[in-house]
């Protein structure tokens, strides 16, 4: 009982992503989380650039997600390093501490594609806590096409933004 207690604790603190598939074409898609998140903007960004204590290690190459990191600056590396490999799963275009952070890149088995992507992480202040939107739009070729691909990649994205939002609240998941 104990247990669940706690864990609807942490899933009020956070809320729950409200997710949705924006558009999904052959060429591309557009996928939108937004959860409202207990906690100031401030600390919404330091949880964001900190992503290995967040992010999903079923969603890493390395199995790992303490090998993640973000360089928070134009240019600087979504990165994944470990003892026998490395990637950059995205790059940071733009940065506005405490409010907008933008990558480019294609994140896991779209990295394979002839695709490419955006993400922005939007944060708003409201009340005593902060609405954070992730928008991640993708776009390029795929032999099948990349219609299908959007409601699983939505499905990743919702974990990975309520994860974030508890972190962001409680500093673990």
């Amino acid at each position: 009982m104990r247990a669940w207690i706690l864990a609807a604790a942490l899933a009020a603190a956070a809320g729950t992503a409200r997710a949705e598939v924006v558009d999904a074409q052959a060429g591309g898609f557009q996928v939108r989380e937004t959860v409202e998140v207990a906690a100031k903007p401030d600390a919404v960004w330091k949880a964001l650039v900190d992503v290995g204590g967040w992010w999903s290690s079923d969603h890493t190459w390395s199995g790992d997600a303490k090998n993640l990191s973000i360089d928070p600056k134009p240019g600087g590396c979504w990165c994944e390093r470990w003892k026998d490999g490395a990637a950059q799963h995205m790059t940071v275009t733009f940065v506005q501490p405490n409010r907008e952070l933008r990558t480019a890149g294609a994140l896991g088995p779209l990295s394979m594609m002839a695709v490419s992507g955006a993400m922005t992480f939007k944060l708003q202040p409201k009340g005593e806590g902060t609405v954070l939107t992730a928008t991640y739009s993708v776009g390029g070729y795929a032999p099948q096409g990349l219609a299908g691909l959007a409601a699983p990649v939505d499905g990743v994205l919702k974990t990975q933004v309520e994860r974030l939002g508890r972190y962001a609240v409680t500093g673990k998941l």
